[in-house]
């Protein structure tokens, strides 16, 4: 499992913004949207191509298209779906799936309560979009699902990850090459909520406008 950490002042500066409690959801979820289009452009460099050939108004060159199968973009519900928009301006041509995994506040055991991906996920470039890698067990559940049902490679995408979540991935996945992992920051640790610290709040409730 490879994990990066994308430094880029534009990056940075949005992460701020977001960790603000007083950034209202509108902006909040504009800033989430940028973000992962920043992050998916360096998370999709080994994506696969073939060559295709291309009409210009004065030529005929040789340019490249998507490979069959296309990639699969899985939001986990219900924050996930808040960075699908930035991630599919990116990859139009992408199809979606859907995942709906939360966490047990009690257990910290992860549920499954919704499903909605191709039967067959074989050869598939899957990429995971999650704003929080908190405890790591969604993650972990999540990559599992999709190599049970066939995906060949699987590409997380979150904005903020905990050294806790890291570390679990990496003792579940840490020499599957087929794994890896984009954050826009690696935060200091989870406080006794498994929350992370210094983090950004509950990111589902302020993408939605629930925080308080």
């Amino acid at each position: 499992m490879r994990v990066h950490v994308v430094e880029h002042p534009l990056v940075a500066h949005k992460i701020s913004v977001l960790r603000d409690k007083t950034t209202p959801s509108p902006v909040f979820r504009q800033l989430t949207e940028e973000l992962v289009t920043l992050l998916s452009y360096e998370a999709t460099r080994d994506i696969r191509t073939r060559e295709v050939t291309v009409e210009t108004p004065v030529a005929t060159t040789k340019g490249v298209a998507f490979a069959k199968p296309t990639p699969l973009v899985v939001p986990i519900l219900r924050a996930g779906l808040g960075m699908l928009e930035g991630m599919m301006r990116l990859l139009p041509t992408a199809e979606v799936g859907f995942l709906g995994m939360a966490r047990n506040e009690e257990t910290l055991d992860i549920i499954t309560y919704a499903e909605r991906l191709p039967e067959d996920l074989s050869n598939r470039q899957v990429f995971v979009i999650d704003p929080m890698l908190a405890t790591g067990g969604t993650l972990v559940e999540s990559i599992g699902y999709l190599f049970d049902h066939g995906a060949d490679q699987v590409t997380c995408i979150c904005l903020i990850a905990a050294p806790e979540g890291v570390e679990r991935l990496r003792k579940a996945y840490g020499d599957d090459e087929r794994v890896n992992l984009y954050v826009a920051a690696l935060d200091e640790c989870l406080d006794e909520n498994a929350y992370i610290v210094p983090g950004l709040g509950d990111a589902g409730d302020r993408l939605y406008g629930l925080a308080e």
